[in-house]
């Protein structure tokens, strides 16, 4: 009675979701506060029956349940525990049920720390989430029931995707979505703002920090998959512009916007209709980029004609959600008030044009990713958008933004002055060139773009630097203590852009020197790459818990001392029959060592491998955790929680005078 006590749940979720929806926004539109007392538990009590429902779901896996339609697809009696459990999150269902939790958990988050906000805010806040929350339930309920029965019950299961047995996939998924759920914060602040009319700045105080953390959380979730891709899929990539990397993508780039245009509208006043658009954009591309990936339209986007009720529902949702909060949106927008000026050459100014590119190139991979699946939808032919048109289009577009990341913090609010600033940061602008110019001579060749991305690097990192100098030159005490008296926020955003110079700099060594060979090795015969010698000392068979593996065995040496030796792996899925790489890989700061095995050649032990040296390549991972501890380092800056104190004032003085 397990499953049946889930859907039973998620039944309840949504009779609560439709409450927490609907009479706190009726409540807020017609100033009755006891209307609006309901949304924090109604909100709080949807969470503990959709993780009632979560729960129950990964314990059918965990019990293997093959009477449970959702297991028998997507586990297996021999599958590791662990793997059974990450399962539950590995299918359609699943993951849908993993992104309605996380939704339930942001908005009990949001109930439990918005006691701060007007009765009124919160409860619109709270409403709209309940909206969101409504509408994935349903789409659960109606077409996509995690615990539908299968009977008679399955004698055993097909297996979990090979692809996702890998311990990445544990907490990718998860970040993932807490990232793209986080945006509905913003969203749904966005959306109460509009339909109290209130657009001024303290809507953007209230969900700064909260963009912020999903902003931390988005970023953890893409760097994860990008580097479980890497080590899982064999072919030594890290990123390759594939529509499922995108759809990710392009939330992130829009939060990235979204961020810095928080920060203008709250401390100036200023972009407060372009602060709006973007929380709404970020929101709209992550629902989009989820539903993309989990209705199967990126694998054939006649994927609907097999489930015509799941692809109307998907379709249907989106242009409510989106369409419905664009109309909101021209509706209330031209009663916004524009806010401060600013000169021509200003912080704001800077930010502008940052945010302007952001969108540029969001839009470029937006065409990039949606385009093809349009052309074949309209019966006009397949065609294939890949990493040449990326790389002609958004990386151009990228470095100018890039240029101004330097910049913008460094410049003064409403006018700054440019001889002023090219005096304080000539030193470093002559530097960044020098580096750029001569560095890439000192590898492997001259190339372009990796004398581009080493200026770039170079430039931002010696930018942070300035700031940390000016900052430190005032205040009183030793180094120590300067730098522990600097707040949350300067540090986080300074970490989160010294972040961007380490990933810029491992790119542009990755892109253009890494280097890797496919050879035919015998038993005992070697390969050279890069310096290294590759002797192959053949395979043996392995058996794991659900496969069975060919190992082989790579000594790595280098000027005849050794460096490692690789064991890469041939796998075979007794369940599905399906053959998987297993990649060996040998890290270190400065560069991998990266061995994958291909087909074995006859009967005499030769089998087909792939060697790769790739430079570098772990500064990509290191500079993204960089951004990640910045982006959580600045949503703690208590100057948030005392502004959100200030924001409160006026309702305890009138409860004074009262």
């Amino acid at each position: 009675m397990i499953p049946e006590l889930g859907h039973f749940a998620l039944i309840v979720a949504l009779l609560l979701a439709l409450t927490q929806a609907i009479l706190p926004l009726y409540g807020a539109q017609r100033g009755r506060p006891a209307l609006m007392a309901v949304a924090r538990p109604a909100a709080q009590g949807q969470f503990v029956f959709v993780a009632l429902a979560f729960a129950c779901l990964a314990w059918s896996f965990l019990a293997n349940d093959f009477s449970v339609e959702n297991v028998a697809r997507n586990s297996y009696s021999r599958l590791p525990e662990v793997y059974r459990l990450t399962a539950t999150w590995g299918s359609h269902e699943g993951s849908l049920l993993l992104w309605v939790l996380i939704l339930a958990f942001w908005t009990t988050a949001v109930s439990v720390f918005s006691r701060h906000l007007p009765e009124d805010m919160a409860a619109r806040v709270i409403g709209v989430m309940g909206l969101i929350s409504v509408g994935f339930l349903a789409f659960l309920l109606t077409t996509s029931n995690p615990f539908d029965r299968l009977l008679p019950a399955a004698p055993d299961g097909n297996d979990m995707n090979p692809l996702l047995q890998d311990w990445g996939m544990i907490i990718h998924p998860p970040m993932l979505y807490m990232g793209y759920v986080g945006f509905a914060v913003a969203f749904a602040f966005a959306i109460a703002a509009l339909l109290s009319g209130k657009l001024d700045v303290a809507w953007a105080r209230w969900s700064r920090s909260w963009t912020t953390v999903a902003w931390a959380f988005l970023t953890l979730g893409i760097v994860l998959g990008s580097w479980w891709a890497y080590r899982e899929l064999g072919w030594g990539g890290w990123w390759f512009w594939d529509p499922t990397e995108n759809a990710s993508f392009m939330p992130w780039l829009a939060g990235t916007a979204l961020i810095h245009s928080l920060a203008v509208t709250e401390k100036r006043g200023a972009f407060k209709a372009w602060t709006v658009l973007l929380a709404l954009i970020a929101f709209s591309l992550s629902l989009l980029g989820t539903f993309l990936v989990r209705s199967g339209v990126l694998s054939s986007v006649h994927a609907f004609a097999t489930d015509p009720a799941r692809g109307a529902f998907i379709l249907g949702f989106l242009a409510v959600v989106i369409g419905g909060s664009l109309a909101l949106y021209a509706w209330r927008a031209p009663r916004m008030l524009t806010g401060g000026s600013f000169g021509w050459f200003s912080r704001e100014s800077l930010l502008l044009a940052n945010n302007v590119i952001l969108i540029a190139a969001l839009g470029s991979v937006l065409l990039g990713t949606l385009y093809p699946l349009f052309m074949d939808a309209m019966g006009l032919g397949k065609i294939s958008v890949g990493p040449p048109y990326f790389n002609a289009v958004f990386v151009p577009l990228m470095a100018p933004a890039l240029f101004l990341m330097g910049v913008g913090p460094l410049a003064r609010w409403k006018e700054a002055s440019l001889p002023d600033m090219f005096s304080r940061l000539k030193w470093a602008l002559a530097v960044a060139l020098a580096t750029g110019v001569l560095l890439p001579l000192t590898l492997d060749g001259f190339k372009p773009w990796a004398s581009l991305g080493f200026f770039l690097a170079t430039w931002i990192a010696l930018t942070v630097g300035v700031a940390f100098a000016e900052r430190l030159r005032h205040g009183e005490g030793g180094l120590l203590q300067k730098l522990a008296a600097l707040p949350r926020g300067f540090w986080g955003m300074h970490l989160a852009h010294f972040g961007v110079a380490v990933g810029i700099a491992g790119i542009a060594v990755v892109a253009n020197y890494a280097s890797e060979r496919d050879v035919r090795m015998e038993v005992d015969s070697y390969a050279e790459l890069a310096g290294y010698t590759f002797t192959f000392r053949g395979t043996t068979r392995h058996d794991g818990p659900n496969y069975q593996a060919a190992r082989g065995t790579i000594e790595v040496t280098r000027d005849g001392k050794s460096v490692a030796t690789l064991h890469p792996e041939k796998r075979v899925y007794n369940a599905s029959g399906m053959g998987m790489t297993e990649a060996s890989v040998h890290p270190n700061i400065f560069r991998d060592i990266y061995v994958a095995m291909g087909e074995p050649i006859g009967e005499s032990g030769a089998w087909t491998v792939r060697l790769f040296h790739k430079p570098f390549i772990n500064w990509l991972w290191l500079g993204a955790m960089f951004m990640v501890v910045g982006g959580f380092l600045a949503a703690a800056d208590r100057r948030y929680r005392i502004a959100l104190r200030r924001s409160e004032m006026p309702k305890h003085i009138a409860a004074q005078g009262a």
